[in-house]
């Protein structure tokens, strides 16, 4: 998932926008204000056209926020806790603390997006309506009644319909799409099984995204497709979504298959208990001559009357020079405990997987009664699922039952 720059919170969520954000804004800027306002009204200035697309990509991105929005304060009222909202180049993630527990919550979460878009579109149309009032121009006449649009009424058009494309493209029952999974949430209340109807609405997302990659290519290629048209910039993109959208259902389908596996496997199973653990007063120099360099353990637990002090790791060392090292502890670089992601022996490795890519962090101390007793690392995780993952989900295949 994108990580983003941090420019705020709203109710609770903290708002992140992905450097990749920049590209669509600029492809829409420039696509509106070089060709489809200088269309409209060819008596506009640069200026009027550069502006008014400028507010219409800034419109259109705040409106994917609110698409965004609310999924997360839907979900947040049926117990799914959502701190995090992504904008990139793709449109806008609201990230999951956890999968919703009931197929109910995952319905209302999911369709409350496509809604949201759906409305916003019919606001733009009908203030686009308000704002232009009665006009004396020809209704057989388009040209004629875009031309006499102001910027205003021209921008409202705009958006109207976009919001609304965006709600129905959402709607399209492929999973990861907001459709599909409302897909997944009606197939898993009818079966029972979270990962089946997952399965089947990864399928279907996957066939919706090798659709797009087959229309775009036949675009590359000079074909006229319906709604799309032809050409190679409208055919590499339409390409581009439908890869991104395949590669996003294979992958969210076997993250859950991981989560799954994972999910009644204790910490204390996986851990390592083998480890080295230093103590803040440590030089900084006598911790990299003696430790760092000599082992390939690559974070340090700092402990202080047998309790869990903080952490420490190569990225630390990169607070202060090199000639500084004999003169500075460990104390001093280290990230105190209170500030590290924790985990403890009895929790399911499940949850210490999502806190690391949560946290975007290569190991969780395990503690227990505020003593360090081993640490679970990425790779740790990743050899136990080639060694033992599929054992699990073969035994969880076994298990699984049906609503009768």
């Amino acid at each position: 998932m994108p990580n983003g720059i941090r420019i705020g919170r709203i109710a609770g969520i903290n708002i992140y926008l992905d450097w990749s954000l920049s590209i669509i804004f600029l492809l829409l800027t420039f696509s509106l204000a070089m060709g489809v306002f200088p269309r409209w009204h060819p008596d506009w200035s640069p200026g009027v056209s550069w502006g008014t697309a400028v507010a219409a990509a800034t419109l259109f991105l705040a409106s994917v926020f609110i698409h965004e929005l609310s999924h997360a304060l839907v979900g947040r009222a049926h117990g799914i806790e959502i701190k995090r909202i992504t904008l990139f180049i793709f449109g806008g993630i609201a990230q999951l603390e956890s999968e919703p527990k009931a197929w109910r919550a995952e319905l209302w979460m999911a369709i409350a997006g496509p809604i949201t878009s759906l409305l916003l579109g019919l606001i733009f149309l009908s203030l686009a309506g308000l704002t232009a009032g009665p006009l004396e121009v020809e209704p057989e006449n388009p040209a004629e009644l875009f031309a006499a649009l102001s910027p205003l009424s021209t921008l409202l058009l705009w958006l109207g319909p976009v919001n609304i494309i965006l709600g129905l493209f959402n709607l399209v029952p492929g999973f990861p799409l907001d459709g599909g999974r409302v897909l997944r949430a009606i197939m898993w209340g009818i079966t029972g099984s979270l990962r089946q109807a997952t399965r089947w609405a990864s399928r279907a997302g996957q066939a919706f995204a090798w659709m797009l990659i087959i229309t775009g290519f036949a675009m590359i290629l000079g074909f006229q497709v319906p709604f799309f048209g032809t050409g190679l910039v409208g055919g590499l993109w339409l390409a581009f979504i439908g890869w991104f959208l395949n590669n996003a259902a294979l992958v969210s389908y076997r993250q859950l298959l991981v989560r799954e596996v994972l999910e009644d496997v204790p910490v204390s199973q996986i851990m390592q208990t083998d480890f080295i653990k230093v103590t803040p007063e440590m030089e900084v120099s006598a911790f990299v001559d003696e430790h760092l360099m000599r082992t390939e353990q690559r974070a340090f637990p700092v402990e202080e009357n047998n309790r869990l002090a903080g952490m420490i790791c190569l990225s630390d060392l990169r607070k202060i020079s090199r000639e500084a090292w004999t003169s500075t502890t460990i104390r001093d670089i280290m990230t105190p405990a209170s500030e590290i992601a924790l985990t403890s022996p009895e929790k399911d490795a499940a949850e210490a997987l999502f806190t690391l890519a949560h946290r975007n962090v290569n190991q969780l101390p395990v503690v227990e009664k505020d003593k360090i007793c081993g640490l679970i690392r990425r790779e740790d995780l990743l050899k136990w699922l080639s060694v033992y993952g599929k054992q699990h989900l073969e035994e969880l295949e076994n298990k699984q039952t049906f609503p009768g």
